[in-house]
């Protein structure tokens, strides 16, 4: 995010205004759970972040929830019972956004807490005694912050390529949100740029 932020000709800084704050939240939560090995390879990604951003909520909802189904099933069982509350919380959010029953869940959604039953029956045990009400603070920073040490502790050897492809999965979500297509390749100047900071994309 560091990189993004030089990219876009902003102040050096790991918190860009050029990206929707909880993808980039998601992206250092990812470049802190990959491996030294791997950690170079998430730095072609950086050009794709840059102007991902919108002050529409659903953002927030949808970058949340995709990090929660795609942890869910890979979790181990103390984490399992959060992410499925931050399945059944996003739910909700993007229901109302979407003037579709509360309570109703999208197939993604379903499939993951059918893969994990307990932890399924207890996120709703919750959901019906805390109500319909929301918290005053969006839910998407801590379901990530579940979500990504999940997978790393899950996954063991394996852990940076599915760390990595949450994140493909993640930027290419909010390009099709903001209705933008996937570049095959970065732009050449960019690209001279990011080598010649290759070393700060290994921090």
């Amino acid at each position: 995010m560091e990189l993004a932020s030089f990219l876009a000709g902003e102040r050096w800084s790991d918190h860009p205004s050029c990206t929707h704050p909880l993808l980039a939240h998601l992206a250092r939560l990812v470049n802190d759970f990959t491996s030294d090995a791997a950690r170079p390879r998430l730095a072609p990604l950086i050009p794709s972040v840059i102007g991902l951003r919108s002050a529409d909520p659903r953002w927030g909802h949808e970058i949340a929830l995709l990090a929660a189904t795609t942890a869910l099933p890979l979790a181990r069982e103390p984490r399992r019972p959060t992410l499925a509350v931050g399945i059944l919380s996003c739910e909700r959010l993007l229901a109302a956004e979407e003037g579709r029953t509360l309570g109703s869940l999208r197939p993604g959604s379903q499939q993951a807490l059918e893969q994990a039953p307990e932890a399924a029956r207890w996120a709703r045990e919750f959901a019906d005694r805390i109500g319909s009400s929301h918290a005053r603070n969006h839910p998407g920073p801590a379901i990530l912050e579940c979500a990504v040490p999940a997978i790393a502790d899950a996954r063991g050897s394996d852990a940076d390529q599915y760390l990595f492809d949450l994140l493909v999965a993640a930027v290419a979500l909010c390009q099709d949100l903001a209705g933008r297509e996937v570049k095959p390749e970065a732009d050449l100047a960019v690209d001279r740029r990011l080598e010649q900071f290759a070393p700060a994309a290994r921090r």
